[in-house]
């Protein structure tokens, strides 16, 4: 792979890869399940890259192809996105809204900075109550799960049973299944969490302190890019600097928030920019008005 390239060993795994996604189609278990359609994904993926441009494939087309992919990883990748977007439009307005009243650069820097970590604060604080409060409300349910397994088997084999004819198997299908899957009681309560409740136990809806701490990264991130010129800079040259950094910024979150819509990048990308700008300038314009009321 190191010395040959990624090109030399595609087009092998995506034959297995389709040789596998045919496997799960004949599985009674799955049949009626996301399995096999989430394999014919996996299989379109890596035929579209193997016979794809050497150049790479864009957003949009990726998203496409990808289909359910968009609502699994892109999750996370929705939490980055809209995480430095906040950041950035955030202290973007805060920072034009300083600097039309004042554009001495030490004022508009203290502002700016302050914005960034209130702001990157404030999102990891709210990120992780929200986390760590979805995690214990899963592990109660959770708890009453394995209660009522315990305390009523039979009933929640039946459970499963009517889970997996609402999937599309037979009924003598779905109840062999439910009962083979109550024999052991770990692995019942683990389907019953993830047919019946929805949700994962090994994840819980993911760290809060990792949420948190991502939280924290990329709104500074995003918040850093209005405040970086007034660290070196002042007056109108700070602040035109800071437009153009902000503006690339905006165009660029807008750009990568087509790995999600798959809309054109030159859409996205520029409606990020004019929303960014007219936040910007409206902030710009208080300010302004604002420091010739009180300097006036």
């Amino acid at each position: 792979m190191g010395r040959f390239g990624p090109a030399f060993v595609l087009p092998t795994i995506g034959g297995l890869e389709r040789m596998d996604s045919r496997g799960y189609q004949a599985q009674p278990e799955s049949r009626a399940t996301a399995l096999p359609g989430q394999e014919r994904s996996h299989a379109r993926v890596l035929q579209a890259i193997v016979t794809g441009t050497p150049s790479g494939m864009e957003g949009p087309a990726l998203a496409q192809l990808e289909g359910r992919h968009r609502a699994s990883s892109g999750n996370a990748l929705r939490a980055a996105v809209l995480g430095a977007s906040d950041g950035l439009l955030s202290n973007f307005s805060l920072v034009m809204g300083v600097a039309g009243a004042n554009t001495e650069g030490r004022a508009v820097l203290v502002a700016g900075l302050a914005g960034l970590l209130a702001g990157a604060f404030s999102m990891a604080l709210g990120e992780w109550i929200s986390v760590q409060s979805s995690r214990e409300l899963y592990e109660r349910q959770i708890a009453i799960e394995r209660d009522e397994l315990e305390q009523n088997p039979a009933e929640e084999q039946e459970e499963l049973a009517l889970i997996y004819q609402a999937k599309g198997l037979p009924e003598e299908q779905a109840r062999a299944l439910a009962a083979r899957l109550m024999a052991d009681r770990p692995t019942a309560l683990d389907t019953l969490a993830r047919e019946e409740l929805g949700v994962d136990p090994d994840e819980l809806g993911g760290s809060a302190w990792e949420a948190a701490l991502s939280s924290f990264l990329l709104f500074a991130v995003g918040a850093i890019v209005p405040v970086a010129p007034f660290l070196f800079l002042s007056g109108l040259a700070a602040v035109g600097l800071s437009v153009a950094l902000s503006t690339l910024g905006l165009f660029g979150i807008g750009a990568a928030i087509t790995l999600l819509t798959g809309r054109s990048v030159w859409y996205s990308g520029m409606r990020q920019v004019l929303v960014g700008l007219a936040a910007a300038a409206i902030t710009f314009g208080i300010g302004r008005l604002i420091g010739i009321s009180l300097g006036g």
